[in-house]
């Protein structure tokens, strides 16, 4: 269930409503216990069909035995698991929820190395894949790798694909399309970075490599085509898999940097999954909107659709939102990133009151604080739920997440029900 918060709501209220705890409404959404609820606010409402009361002697892995269900399951219905790693007697454990499905569908996530290790913790248990964001390379194809110790012993605990994200960045942000033009038309260059990654992937134990390339330039459409091809080649041998995340395009003409030197045919023919980097329409140095209307992000799926094979195609997911001080300025005015539990935060603090856009299918408000008008656009449940929805309904193979960066547990659980 999903409880919008009305005036004179209560999270005692809301509990009696649906016969849960306080306790775990409080936990699954992160709000603080002495903290009042938000006008708007979404709530993710979990209720136990399938309760253990735990007892002296028993341990997890017994209880999970006992109910004939992965112990990774219990870990994810009860997230609070993950960091305190015991039970007691008398602990409640929730077996099952009402409700809750069984699809099994891809969740993958990309993480920087510097992300807290708690937050990552708390996140790798719902993963299928963690993207290791990421390794650079030279004009002649050797790579410029990051440290990904960490994340690489994380995922292999949990039995989580880790995957090494592969980018032309000259800068900690910029991607520099001159780069990829040298590499792509260079064959020696082509056959050493591919050399390179295996060699890479093979030492380290990663499951294959994603290539985030933006901005290609058109002249070089089919020849990162023909890069992309190469390398799923040579990796298949080994095992590995090769993805890529391709910008947002609703036609195979689309004019625009981000769009002309992408063929979406062709690299979803040429790899094994792509990645629909469906978000992004609100940004930093953009007018104030929603981060992924959804009406965007169907007509780029529906899109995709026409030219990859569902069973190839991860949605993204934005697991942030921003806020732009007013009036929006263009070439001025820059937006700050926020987590979503942030945004709750800003409302709550402000007394704000969160309102939800229909047509977008996303909640925001506005706010004043020291003079300045502000606007804020971000992800709730009921947001996220619409996403997964898409996922369902054109039965993809999955979801990435961009990115893990900042710990939404009501997600995580949102998308443990299906």
């Amino acid at each position: 269930m999903i409880h919008i918060v009305k005036q004179g709501d209560t999270l005692f209220s809301i509990a009696a409503r649906y016969g849960v705890s306080v306790q775990r409404l409080i936990y699954d959404n992160q709000v603080p216990p002495d903290a009042r609820l938000v006008v708007g606010q979404a709530l993710l409402v979990l209720i136990p069909e399938t309760v253990h009361i735990v007892k002296q002697g028993e341990t997890l892995i017994g209880i999970a035995r006992q109910y004939g269900v992965p112990l990774n399951d219990i870990v994810k219905n009860n997230p609070s698991l993950i960091l305190q790693q015991q039970i007691y007697p008398g602990d409640t454990l929730a077996i099952r929820f009402v409700g809750q499905q069984d699809n099994n569908f891809s969740v993958n996530g990309y993480a920087y190395p510097f992300i807290n290790r708690n937050t990552l913790l708390q996140t790798i248990p719902y993963l299928t894949e963690l993207s290791v964001f990421s390794y650079g390379f030279t004009p002649n194809g050797e790579l410029i790798p990051t440290e990904d110790e960490y994340l690489l012993s994380l995922a292999k605990a949990y039995g989580v694909d880790p995957i090494l994200v592969l980018t032309p960045r000259s800068g900690e942000e910029a991607f520099d399309n001159g780069l990829i033009n040298e590499l792509v038309n260079n064959p020696a260059a082509v056959d050493n970075i591919i050399n390179n990654l295996i060699i890479t992937m093979l030492q380290k134990g990663y499951s294959g490599v994603n290539l985030d390339f933006e901005y290609i330039m058109r002249d070089n459409r089919q020849a990162y085509s023909d890069f992309a091809g190469k390398l799923r080649n040579a990796a298949s041998e080994y095992g590995l898999k090769v993805s890529v995340a391709l910008a947002p395009k609703t036609s195979s003409d689309q004019p625009g940097l981000l769009y002309e030197g992408i063929d979406y045919a062709q690299l979803g023919a040429n790899t094994d999954s792509v990645l629909l980097m469906t978000y992004e329409w609100g940004y930093t140095y953009g007018p104030p909107m929603a981060v992924a209307p959804i009406g965007n992000v169907r007509r780029v799926l529906e899109y995709g659709l026409s030219q990859i094979p569902n069973y190839k195609i991860d949605l993204g997911v934005p697991n942030y939102g921003y806020d732009w001080p007013l009036p929006f300025i263009q070439g001025q005015t820059a937006a700050r990133t926020i987590g979503n539990n942030e945004a709750v935060e800003i409302a709550r603090r402000t007394n704000s009151v969160i309102l939800y856009d229909e047509p977008s299918q996303t909640p925001y408000f506005e706010y004043t604080e020291n003079g300045v008008d502000h606007v804020v656009w971000f992800e709730d449940v009921r947001s996220l739920q619409g996403k997964i929805d898409l996922i369902i309904q054109y039965n993809l193979r999955g979801l990435g997440y961009w990115n893990l960066l900042r710990y939404f547990r009501s997600n995580w659980l949102l998308l443990n029900m299906y």
